[in-house]
């Protein structure tokens, strides 16, 4: 397999399928012109609205649909800013009425200050989410018990956090999400946390599917440079994972062979 080659490592969710590993957010722009610019420099083709914060359901107003029109790209709505199970169901229900389908991002907030995942409550979202059709991707701490059971609930992919929405801090425990990663059966897509280009390489080196982020691309002091240094980031850490890192060895290994050359 040539990893350049994006036709031939896909990104495969449900029925969907991806040839970019990169999946952004739509929010803390200046304008959507420079939404839809920093998308296209990223190369992303699934983007991620916040169903309650940005219009895509009154064609009267601006609407972000005119900049990220259906044929193009896939939307993945998502229930930020609910704090509730009942509120993230009403808000998928609202998105799939609005006529951007059936793929929903399921997060339901514990609270204002940490915006960390309620655990209970995004697992009874998820679970009558799937049961009304949805094809479900549940943003949750980087749990491996709660990401196995939200796997065997039926949702199509998990979102571990690497940290805290917005915070760039990286990954803060990469062992939880390695062994995440290795019991998955389906894509393990790293939501929330990243800060720069490191960051994004070493969530794929994990052997992590896709990356979810916003704020590291529209927080920028460079926007649009910073949307081109992320895909560039997806491209290596995914060629990487790849390739095969070399062992981790405690001492020396010569670059050069130097069996027989004293003899």
């Amino acid at each position: 397999m040539n990893p350049k080659d994006d036709s031939k490592d896909p990104l495969v969710i449900g029925d969907r399928t991806f040839s970019s590993r990169l999946i952004v957010g739509t929010g803390k722009y200046k304008d959507f012109a420079e939404t839809r610019r920093a998308i296209e420099t990223c190369g992303a083709e699934m983007v991620t609205v916040a169903v309650r914060r940005v219009n895509i359901t009154d064609p009267g107003q601006e609407n972000l649909l005119d900049y990220l029109p259906l044929d193009q790209y896939t939307i993945l709505p998502n229930t930020a800013g609910c704090f509730t199970a009942d509120e993230a169901i009403r808000t998928a229900m609202l998105a799939r009425e609005a006529g951007v389908g059936n793929l929903v991002k399921v997060e339901v907030l514990g609270d204002e200050k940490t915006l960390f995942p309620d655990v209970p409550a995004t697992l009874e979202a998820s679970e009558k989410l799937v049961r009304e059709g949805f094809v479900v991707l549940p943003y949750i701490t980087d749990d491996p018990i709660t990401c196995r059971k939200l796997e065997d609930m039926g949702c199509a992919a998990v979102m571990p956090l690497a940290a805290p929405i917005g915070s760039g801090l990286g990954i803060r425990n990469p062992y939880n999400l390695r062994i995440i990663v290795e019991q998955a059966q389906v894509p393990v897509i790293v939501d929330a946390g990243v800060g720069c280009a490191s960051d994004t390489a070493k969530v794929f080196e994990l052997g992590c599917d896709a990356v979810l982020m916003n704020t590291a691309i529209a927080g920028a002091r460079d926007p649009i440079g910073m949307a081109r240094a992320m895909k560039l980031a997806v491209e290596a850490g995914r060629a990487s994972y790849l390739a095969g890192r070399i062992p981790r060895k405690l001492y020396a290994t010569a670059s050069s062979p130097i069996e027989g050359m004293l003899d």
